[in-house]
């Protein structure tokens, strides 16, 4: 298997932990402090800090310190470029999807009716 390093699969790696997953979740309604993060979270606020910085490293989320407050606020451009992916694939898979369901509908018909194409 390949190993793809590339902005997308930072963001897909990222998004794969349900901490920072939540953590988007939250920031998807507004910024954000650190401590506000972490409040609902049942750990260290060290750990938060670590999926904060996996967060901005795969550029899914900002943050700026102003005074001893770190706010944090979402990218929506990378989230954007993952849905961009997504929707590609998607309509990838409804086609091939469709055309498996016109040759099943098809063969449902020839089976119905006891004819067979030659």
């Amino acid at each position: 298997m390949l190993n793809h390093q590339g902005p997308l699969s930072r963001t897909f790696h990222a998004l794969a932990d349900p901490t920072r997953m939540a953590i988007i979740d939250r920031l998807s309604r507004g910024p954000a402090s650190v401590s506000e993060l972490a409040r609902p979270l049942e750990m260290s606020l060290a750990a938060v800090m670590q999926h904060i910085q996996v967060l901005e490293l795969s550029a899914l989320v900002r943050s700026e310190k102003r005074g001893r407050v770190r706010t944090c606020s979402i990218e929506p451009a990378t989230l954007l470029a993952a849905q961009d992916w997504i929707a590609a694939r998607r309509q990838s898979w409804e086609s091939q999807l469709d055309r498996l369901g016109a040759l099943l509908d098809a063969e449902d018909r020839e089976h119905k009716t006891g004819k067979r194409k030659p």
